[in-house]
């Protein structure tokens, strides 16, 4: 419980402000934003957690107190400012008056920005879950000879660029011809900033010990933060936009998610110090597929809407099986 003590506090906080500022109801529709948000992010939390766990003390410290910061202000009430300013026009000021006082404009412009979110988001995603599935050097296979196969196709030079594109060059076709190239611009930006956070890697490589770095800074304190806060991004962007299904009020929807991102940054962490991921052995497996999943959710929900529950039972399911088969593989080797 030590674990979620800063949680439980940060929970009384933001309840105490969102019944001030929206009375009962408001107190409410929080607590429910952040149980979906703590739902539909737990494949983040493990995913997080196989990061996590190679960064020291300082940094683990840091994704909880100045990383949840960015998450809540940052990601969830400051960057969809940015989007919808930089698809209207309008201002930064003038958004954010818009989002305190005209809130059905706002959830208006930011549902229009939609496709450009799932597109680069989804694409991120894509390319997380990608550089799991042909990471060739990983030696234990949930799916047996289907995924020690895909595995074995790393070995081809920018396969997981080559298997992003393809499909977001399909889907943009099917768009309005008015946001096909906003679309894919936006697509191709999210891998983009995932070949280069994972370019980074090269510099933090430890030739002297002869040790080799592992993709996608996991290595690496400052950059793993980044990568952490930027893959938390990618998973928050349609959780932001879902959230107006409830409530249009943007204070509501951002305490109710700091709630829930603060557990999910909890969780992540009692995941590392218990040492789960070594217990269940094919846990970060289903995250990752749940995380593919997510990512073909997002690109398809361009053209077509797709219920937030679908997401969030599909990656229940795919954790709960991965946490069986562990269990059994465990049996077994005993």
């Amino acid at each position: 419980m030590q674990h979620f003590r800063l949680s439980f506090f940060v929970t009384a906080v933001c309840l105490a402000a969102a019944f001030y500022w929206g009375g009962i109801m408001g107190a409410f529709i929080a607590i429910i934003l952040g149980v979906l948000e703590v739902s539909l992010s737990f494949d983040n939390a493990v995913v997080n957690a196989s990061i996590l766990k190679r960064m020291d003390d300082r940094w683990q410290k840091y994704f909880l107190t100045w990383g949840i910061l960015i998450a809540v202000f940052g990601m969830r009430l400051l960057f969809p400012i940015v989007i919808v300013s930089a698809a209207t026009g309008i201002d930064f000021m003038g958004v954010t008056e818009m989002a305190l006082k005209d809130t059905a404009t706002y959830a208006k412009h930011l549902d229009a920005s939609h496709v450009q979110i799932a597109a680069f988001g989804g694409m991120f995603l894509l390319m997380v879950f990608y550089s799991f599935i042909f990471d060739e050097t990983k030696e234990l296979h949930w799916l047996g000879y289907i995924e020690e196969k895909m595995s074995s196709f790393g070995k081809l030079e920018a396969i997981e660029i080559i298997m992003a594109l393809g499909p977001l060059l399909i889907i943009q076709n099917y768009l309005p011809q008015e946001i096909r190239l906003d679309a894919l611009v936006a697509g191709v930006t999210g891998v983009i900033l995932f070949v280069i956070v994972d370019s980074l890697a090269a510099l933090f490589e430890h030739e002297e010990e002869g040790e080799e770095v592992v993709a996608v800074l996991k290595k690496s304190g400052m950059m793993s933060f980044i990568y952490l806060e930027v893959l938390d991004a990618s998973f928050s962007f349609d959780g932001v936009i879902g959230a107006f299904a409830i409530t249009q009020d943007v204070v509501i929807i951002m305490l109710g998610l700091a709630i829930g991102a603060m557990f999910v940054r909890s969780l992540t962490v009692y995941l590392v110090r218990k040492g789960t991921l070594d217990e269940y052995v094919f846990l970060e497996h289903g995250a990752h597929y749940a995380i593919g999943v997510l990512a073909g959710i997002m690109l398809v929900s361009m053209t077509h809407h797709i219920p937030e529950v679908i997401t969030g039972l599909t990656g229940a399911v795919l954790i709960a099986l991965s946490v069986i088969s562990s269990i059994r593989y465990k049996k077994r080797a005993a």
